[in-house]
């Protein structure tokens, strides 16, 4: 055990207070007997990695907080065979990644070395351990495109194991981890795109297919087009800076936990309820064209439970705004507030507890239930606090 600390030290929204106790190996393998240490002490205990995504109480966490810290970037051999798209394991590259990386320095990495598949999500923050939890995404690209598996270390057997992407159950900011499966993330293995081949012939390291219009646009480019590695890493770093998402010591409105609430998902049938305007994003594959039997086509209709039901993602943002309530809102003598720059973001101007926040939170959550209907989810995780 080391001397605990204030949580707020430990987590970009500083927030917390603190932990019973702290542990904070810096090995693989001492985080392994720690942690079971740890685990046969029968006392609460906190996952933290860069404590990027955590909201902690006011009165910290009676418990001891496993710290996870390791570092190191591996390069794996590949023995596999050519993929679907027709690259050759000569095309690709197996990165083992401590889970305590921070996620912007793997990027950075694998951006310097010409491997594709990940510098979309520049900027992000928090460790590498924690990406799988969240499925981070952003800009077209989630970690699922590039995860292979992870090395974990079960609570409920004690024992080491290798999940592959595949049973981790990766969705929209979800996993199995973020629901209910116990344990460490100990590393992760991704496999990108090398680009060190056709770079001797274009000239240049070029990234993945661009698939998100916002980027393509301030790019100057068309959905689709592959754009020089380092140029998107830039260009997503001055959107996210745009928008208060990449941390500045100098900036209150980057003391947060990024998005706090999920762009909802509901059915194509409840979005029609909306106004035209706002912004929806189909989920599902335009359905096949088909033959109408006549006596649908007469009015008879078909029949009910026939039709799949599609979902659609909402934009968050935009039923907070149009809610009322706008970038830059505080509740009266608050010190927490939506971002300036984005209504996503919660944010610490100064002096905020961590109930200041939750107290935001409840009254963004109350405003576009009760103009849309919509239930919007907290990202977070919250220690000690409910909204």
């Amino acid at each position: 055990m080391i001397e605990p600390v204030a949580l707020s030290t430990l987590t970009t929204f500083r927030l917390g207070g603190p932990p019973s106790a702290r542990v904070a190996p810096v090995t693989e393998q001492d985080l392994i007997n720690e942690t079971l240490v740890v685990w046969g002490l029968d006392e609460n205990w906190l996952l933290l990695g860069g404590g990027s995504n955590t909201v902690v109480a006011d009165e910290g966490f009676d418990g001891i907080v496993i710290h996870v810290v390791t570092r190191g970037i591996e390069v794996l051999a590949d023995s596999s065979e050519p993929d679907a798209a027709g690259d050759t394991p000569a095309d690709r590259v197996r990165l083992r990644v401590q889970a305590g990386e921070p996620w912007d320095d793997l990027v950075a990495h694998a951006v310097e070395h010409g491997w594709a598949g990940i510098e979309a999500l520049s900027g992000i923050p928090g460790s590498c351990g924690a990406a799988p939890v969240q499925n981070i995404g952003a800009y077209g690209q989630e970690l699922s495109d590039s995860l292979v598996a992870i090395d974990f270390l079960s609570y409920e057997t004690g024992e080491v194991e290798r999940i592959e992407r595949r049973d981790l159950g990766l969705g929209y900011r979800t996993s199995a981890l973020k629901q209910g499966l116990r344990g460490v993330v100990l590393a992760i293995e991704l496999e990108l795109h090398d680009t060190a081949a056709e770079a001797s012939v274009l000239g240049s390291t070029l990234g993945q297919p661009l698939k998100y219009g916002q980027l393509a646009g301030a790019l100057g480019v068309q959905l689709g087009d592959r754009v020089p590695l380092q140029i998107v890493r830039a260009t997503v770093l001055g959107l996210r800076a745009s928008k208060g998402m990449v941390l500045d010591p100098s900036d209150a409105d980057t003391f947060s936990a990024g998005s706090f609430f999920t762009n909802p998902i509901v059915t194509e049938t409840f979005a029609r309820s909306l106004p035209p305007d706002a912004p929806r994003w189909p989920l599902d594959p335009e359905p096949a064209d088909r033959v109408i039997p006549i006596e649908e086509y007469m009015g008879v209709g078909p029949i009910p439970g026939d039709e799949p039901v599609r979902l659609v993602k909402l934009s968050a943002a935009w039923l907070i705004e149009n809610s009322g309530v706008s970038r830059g809102f505080r509740l009266p003598g608050s010190k927490a507030a939506v971002s300036s720059k984005h209504t996503l973001a919660l944010t610490n101007t100064g002096g905020a507890t961590a109930e200041e926040v939750a107290q935001l939170a409840r009254y963004v959550l109350g405003r576009v239930q009760s103009e849309f209907g919509v239930n919007l989810q907290a990202e977070p995780v919250l220690v000690g606090l409910s909204l």
